[in-house]
């Protein structure tokens, strides 16, 4: 099996047929300019920082750097290509303000790594890391999301877990730091490393990612990135792409729209339906019950009002006679079926089926009505 990413095992988990589509199958999704933009600024987070000794290079090297690199991919124009362009070279404006005035050598950029989950190859790139006073180290990941990270995004941030499990696992020294940079505001957003657990639900989480691939496991799975550009390969969006038919049919030689139209437009009388059939079952239970009357009567047809009583056993009452005789873990904490079943089964005492017996009692009511055609009684 070919080594994954964690882009890949993201993919997988939003939506086997779509990695299934994209790596496997070859198609190439479309162009996005939140892709382009955000390549461009990892380039040059690298350029910056990939120095053989120090200083960094001036604002002017990594500006122009910045035009030379710029990835114009995906933009629906030219001018909100030129606008994100010059945001761009905002945002590295102050990043180049902020790193230069105490610039600190990397320990790596742009670090790739291919480690070994029980037989499965993990491989891919780390942004930066660095190593703190303490001689642990911190994993710097670069991201241009619109939002500024949550506690939650970094603690439960799949991505950040598995860069720490590629650099412990390689380098043999511990991971004090984890981080998300938030580009658009040059904020770096921080947490404390995985403790075992985490890691170890995350080589899991790998490791069922390879046996699904490997088993050719790929349903298409809808989530917040529906539709996807290969929409004519879904089975939740291949019916929309395609062109309507002159005379497409199904059942009864309706249309599939038609069909779609009609099923909702029952829908929604069925509810309304359902509404005034609750509203009236409760009027007539009301009434029985006002009245004292068990049935009530209509020119064709009568009404039954019953209190239906539902029969159980109190767990408390139950356990304290059968967990003495050995009995309590046949009824598996308070299984009602297996009580009942217990209370019928002659190879138990039969006093203390009797006990147990004697043990139900009403635990709930509900009214129920029937109805019944009136020539039926005569």
């Amino acid at each position: 099996m070919k080594p994954l990413s964690y882009t890949q095992i993201s993919l997988y988990r939003s939506c086997p047929l779509c990695y299934k589509l994209q790596y496997i199958d070859g198609l190439k999704p479309k162009d996005r300019w939140y892709f382009s933009f955000g390549n461009t600024m990892h380039t040059c987070a690298e350029h910056f920082f990939r120095v053989k000794v120090p200083p960094p290079p001036s604002l002017d090297e990594l500006l122009q750097f910045y035009e030379k690199n710029w990835l114009s991919e995906g933009y629906e124009s030219a001018e909100e290509e030129a606008s994100y362009k010059a945001y761009g070279r905002e945002i590295l404006a102050k990043f180049w303000e902020i790193h230069s005035s105490d610039f600190r050598m990397p320990v790596a950029v742009e670090w790739m790594f291919n480690i070994d989950i029980e037989g499965v190859k993990l491989r891919g790139y780390i942004d930066r890391v660095d190593k703190l006073g303490s001689g642990g180290l911190s994993i710097v990941d670069y991201k241009t999301d619109r939002e500024l990270f949550t506690r939650d995004d970094l603690e439960k941030n799949l991505q950040l877990t598995l860069y720490q499990l590629a650099v412990e696992q390689s380098w043999y020294l511990p991971v004090e730091r984890l981080t998300l940079y938030h580009f658009r505001s040059n904020t770096p957003c921080s947490c404390e490393p995985r403790g075992e657990a985490q890691l170890e639900e995350a080589r899991h989480l790998v490791l069922a990612v390879a046996k699904g691939i490997e088993e050719e496991r790929f349903p298409a799975i809808e989530n917040q990135y529906c539709p996807c550009d290969f929409a004519e390969h879904c089975p939740y969006y291949r019916q929309k792409t395609i062109p309507e038919p002159r005379d497409t049919e199904i059942l009864g030689g309706m249309a599939v729209a038609e069909a779609v139209k009609r099923y909702v437009s029952l829908q929604s009388q069925i509810k309304e339906l359902q509404l005034e059939f609750d509203e009236i079952k409760q009027m007539i239970i009301d009434f029985c019950q006002a009245e004292g009357l068990n049935r009530v009567y209509g020119r064709e047809h009568a009404i039954t009002y019953k209190l239906v009583e539902k029969a159980g056993f109190s767990e408390d009452e139950v356990r304290a006679l059968l967990e003495p005789e050995g009995l309590w873990n046949r009824v598996l904490g308070l299984d009602q079926s297996r009580l009942r079943q217990l209370v019928t089964d002659e190879a138990v005492a039969k006093d203390i089926r009797r006990k147990l017996e004697a043990l139900r009692q009403v635990i709930s009511t509900h009214p129920q009505l029937w109805v019944r055609r009136l020539i039926e009684e005569e």
